[in-house]
């Protein structure tokens, strides 16, 4: 058992990076399970429709609009935490301002 003197010392800035690249694959396996099940309750009942009515067309799959907009938001959250790296944006401008 670690007692609170054996505990590394943490950097502040890596264990919120970590704590915010954890929150995407959280999010990330809310978004894959979430909508796996949407189109399988659109599969579901698209074929009880076609197999129970006269009706021989295709249901509109409306789990569509679920994916495109939570993705969008499942794209914002990726690069806000995995391109947009606060240190690397200070290290470059940092840089540019030197090299004047």
């Amino acid at each position: 058992m670690e007692t609170a003197q054996n505990t590394p010392q943490r950097d502040p800035y890596l264990w919120k990076q970590a704590k915010a690249r954890v929150g995407f694959r959280m999010h990330l396996r809310a978004y894959l399970v979430i909508n796996t099940g949407l189109w399988l309750i659109w599969a579901f009942s698209s074929f009880v429709i076609n197999t129970t009515s006269t009706h021989s067309g295709t249901l509109f799959p409306w789990p569509i609009f679920s994916m495109l907009g939570w993705g969008i938001g499942l794209a914002t959250h990726y690069f806000t935490i995995f391109r947009n790296n606060e240190r690397d944006m200070i290290e470059r401008e940092y840089q540019k301002l030197v090299s004047q």
